[in-house]
């Protein structure tokens, strides 16, 4: 397992001060979040599209802050989709390794396999009250 620290380097994406860079990054291939992505095992079309070195943007936060980079050791691809809460497509080979960075929450490992990347939203209380005469 590579360390935060490992990840780092490889990578250069540096992430909040405060984490630990000696911590490892585990590589799961079952459902898993970082914030509000979540990584869902998924039956769909492979992805053929590489991850470029440089990672791809898979949600930017305000003033492009606090983005989640897709980035990768091996063959990974990686399709946009744009449709709702599904952000695209990742299909991660035998023998390779996806990472999402991310500054607040260093990395998560993502293991051979296909997966849906989704956006979870927050739901307001829908809950509604009689107003009070």
């Amino acid at each position: 397992m590579p360390t935060v620290e490992e990840a780092i380097a490889a990578f250069g994406v540096t992430v909040d001060p405060h984490l630990d860079r000696q911590a490892d990054i585990p590589i799961l291939s079952g459902l898993q979040f970082q914030g509000d992505v979540a990584v869902v095992p998924a039956d769909r079309t492979p992805s053929r599209t590489p991850v470029p070195a440089d990672g791809v943007a898979v949600v930017r936060g305000e003033a492009g802050t606090n983005t989640h980079l897709l980035l990768a050791t091996g063959n990974v691809c990686y399709t946009p989709d744009g449709l709702g809460t599904v952000l695209g497509v990742l299909t991660v080979a035998d023998g390779a390794t996806a990472y999402l960075a991310h500054p607040e929450h260093a990395f998560s490992g993502i293991g051979p396999g296909t997966y849906e990347l989704r956006r979870q939203r927050e739901q307001g209380d829908r809950e509604t009250r009689p107003v009070a005469d």
